[in-house]
């Protein structure tokens, strides 16, 4: 008999998004994925970017992802931890999802105990890019006001502009492919690198955003991975108490 004894981590599935092909042939494959690691899930980790864009209103949600939800809810109620940390095209998940589901939702990096293991958990982008650009645009996502302003317009403008920004946002990846640059060019890395000069204590690093599945030994101790995406790599780490893996669902 299977005991519920690992821990899953996946990040950058961006639900909803088309330019990647068809979205819910995206999260079909997901809910499959779920109903595989179910019988022997503990706590599964969301690092960000599930959805390709998510807002709650005070009175409403984004359509669709009924599935995907459907089959969180069906983890949470089997007794299955779920955590979720915002990327940067969710960050605006509020109470509505903690109420429903049941999960737990993080605003910045966790540093948190796993079967005797510290990890730091974070979808990456505040470790990834050193930007003005980029910072300001992160600025204005997280500020409360400005999610007040945005909250003032109707859900039907809100959420189409809010689409609009992200297929533009997906054109201009399809223009840019991400591939791995190399460990002396990577940000995370050496964020990770930096960090355990002053906090040696971290086991492992786990973040998402790149897009690009690594997994980087920083020291005999330590190491790093990136969890990859759904758009190209279905793919995911798995901890179960005593090894970390980086693993595909096709393997």
């Amino acid at each position: 008999m299977n005991t519920k004894d690992k821990v899953y981590f996946i990040s950058d599935v961006h639900l909803g998004a088309s330019a990647f092909g068809d979205p819910r042939e995206r999260e079909k494959r997901l809910v499959s994925w779920l109903d595989t690691i179910k019988p022997e899930a503990k706590a599964l980790y969301l690092l960000g970017d599930i959805f390709d864009f998510w807002f709650e209103y005070k009175r409403a949600v984004p359509r669709g992802f009924t599935r995907f939800l459907g089959k969180l809810s069906e983890l949470s109620d089997a007794g299955v931890e779920i955590h979720y940390l915002v990327g940067n095209h969710d960050p605006w998940i509020f109470d509505y999802l903690p109420q429903e589901i049941g999960l737990t939702v993080h605003k910045k990096p966790l540093v948190t105990q796993i079967a005797g293991k510290t990890f730091f958990l974070a979808h990456g982008d505040e470790q990834c890019s050193n930007s003005f650009s980029f910072k300001l645009i992160r600025w204005i996502f997280h500020n409360r006001i400005c999610q007040f302003l945005f909250r003032l317009l109707h859900p039907d403008w809100g959420i189409k502009l809010a689409h609009i920004w992200a297929n533009h946002s997906r054109r201009k990846e399809f223009k840019k492919p991400k591939f791995f640059l190399g460990e002396h060019k990577e940000n995370l890395i050496h964020f990770a690198k930096s960090y355990i000069q002053s906090q040696p204590e971290i086991d492992y690093f786990i973040f998402g955003h790149r897009h690009i599945p690594m997994d980087i030994t920083l020291t005999p101790k330590n190491r790093m991975i990136n969890v990859g995406d759904w758009l190209k790599h279905d793919s995911y780490a798995v901890f179960d108490g005593q090894e970390l893996q980086l693993k595909k669902t096709n393997s």
